[in-house]
């Protein structure tokens, strides 16, 4: 429904130290029409150029900070007391040596969404080609 604007291509950054990045970071939003607890979001996936990342270089912060930090995907799988609002841009932070590749790359988010009253999972795809 929303998928065109889950991410936001403008926001992408390396993260880490200016000359050695350890990885990036880019601001996204949710692909359904209702904010959701955080242990209901059961896939992000992301890749660049198709080439997915791992699970585990994967991080969330859906309060830029405010809310307790950053969470791995394992860790959002018991945080039942914090929400993604509808509309509120998000933070995925990516561990990937050397930053986001130079030049123009397709980055793509996959969000797997468990919706309280729909018997199959909500699945939102976008895709953006974006460089730093």
């Amino acid at each position: 429904m929303f998928d065109k604007y889950l991410i936001n291509a403008a926001s992408l950054r390396n993260t880490g130290p200016a000359d050695a990045p350890t990885g990036f970071a880019f601001e996204a939003k949710l692909g359904y029409y209702r904010g959701l607890g955080l242990s209901m979001i059961e896939k992000l996936d992301v890749s660049i150029d198709g080439e997915p990342l791992a699970r585990e270089a994967v991080r969330f912060d859906e309060g830029g900070g405010r809310t307790g930090g950053a969470l791995t995907l394992d860790e959002m799988e018991l945080a039942y007391d914090r929400r993604w609002p509808f509309g509120t841009p998000a933070t995925i932070l990516v561990d990937y040596p050397g930053g986001f590749p130079a030049g123009e790359h397709e980055l793509t988010l996959l969000q797997q969404l468990r919706v309280s009253y729909l018997p199959f999972p909500s699945i939102n795809t976008d895709r953006k080609t974006v460089s730093i």
